[in-house]
């Protein structure tokens, strides 16, 4: 199937028109036309091959949302006009022990990514900075109709909603418990929405005084500034869960001494660095340090429709594809509020 995106040649070059191929749509399979996509920084970490591994030509992008156009013969979730959406993983194995409990992000065989990665053929597969995608039904997501004409706010849902619904679920943030949220970004402003929307007690941490209102505004009932030790030293041994979605260099064992008994920190940010843990950060109160990646189907699938019910959107600023290379650098700088997304429909003035 011929598709048109954007694409990087070379870990230095900057994003360009880009012609290829996808697979023909076979009998399982969905055809989206991509209305928009965001951009999310690890799109930015693999172009430029920060983490290593990437692979060239490279057509970014998992925040995927759009219309179908077609459909296989076996397809039962969708018919041709459905809105749809495709976030993190376009396959996973399907018969080992997580994906069969649901938990395909942690196949044990590990999952197909959207782009920057080989399919289990063998053959390269491309991302959401294009005109279309084929996909296997089961990785596609369905849209609720209250999302018609907001969907450019459903687009980071796919990712930066997914990663922050997902450990919010699992350590029970709800009414009754004290929750942090640390980082005011694209991630955390989604965690900060989540939290509140609950019903916990959310308190967002912030080196910037400029995003206290911000914050407040989103959701936040209490805003700290990490940088005040005095600050921080007030809601020590008082959290249930803390969920840090920076990506940046930063002491977790500021906010390990938070947690109460038996509470839990949990990373979603993906730092290219090392965090020291000491020791005596974990053990004091017998504390937990974890890690949580996307979800999987039927949970992202919850948490679309959660989202639809409840009126929660990412909230975004939409580009062309002409704006790729100065949004690269204002995501760099954290210089957005708080994602943004690419309007496809640009891409034709520019193929």
């Amino acid at each position: 199937m011929k598709s048109h995106g954007y694409a990087a040649l070379t870990k230095s070059a900057a994003l360009t028109p880009y012609n290829f191929e996808r697979r023909e749509a076979g009998a399982r399979d969905v055809v989206v036309e991509i209305a928009y996509c965001g951009i999310c920084h690890s799109d930015i970490h693999q172009v430029r091959d920060e983490w290593g591994g990437s692979m060239y030509p490279m057509v970014p992008g998992h925040e995927i949302v759009g219309r179908v156009t077609a459909v296989g013969g076996d397809v039962k979730k969708f018919k041709i006009g459905d809105l749809a959406g495709i976030g993190v993983m376009v396959d996973s194995c399907r018969v080992c022990t997580n994906c069969k409990a649901d938990l395909e992000q942690y196949c044990q065989k590990g999952f197909v990514g959207t782009y920057n990665a080989k399919g289990y053929d063998g053959t390269v597969v491309h991302g959401g900075y294009a005109n279309n995608i084929v996909c296997d039904e089961r990785y596609v997501h369905t849209l609720s109709a209250k999302f018609e004409g907001k969907l450019a706010g459903v687009a980071p849902l796919l990712c930066a909603g997914i990663t922050t619904y997902s450990p919010m679920r699992h350590w029970g943030a709800g009414p009754g418990k004290k929750v942090g949220v640390v980082g005011l970004g694209g991630l955390g402003h989604m965690g900060l929405k989540f939290a509140h929307s609950f019903g916990a007690h959310v308190v967002q941490f912030t080196t910037s005084e400029s995003k206290i209102a911000d914050a407040k505004r989103l959701g936040a009932d209490e805003v700290v500034i990490s940088k005040d030790a005095d600050a921080m030293a007030k809601h020590a041994a008082s959290f249930d869960f803390i969920l840090d979605c920076v990506s940046a260099p930063h002491d977790l064992n500021a906010y390990l001494k938070l947690l109460k008994l038996d509470a839990t920190l949990c990373l979603v940010g993906l730092s290219e660095e090392q965090l020291p843990v000491a020791p005596f950060s974990l053990t004091s109160y017998r504390v937990a340090l974890a890690g949580s990646n996307i979800g999987g189907m039927p949970e992202t699938q919850e948490m679309l429709d959660y989202c639809a019910d409840h009126g929660i959107l990412s909230d975004v600023e939409v580009v062309s594809v002409g704006q790729l290379g100065e949004a690269y650098e204002r995501v760099v700088k954290s210089d957005v509020k708080y994602r943004f997304v690419i309007d496809m429909a640009t891409l034709g003035l520019r193929a």
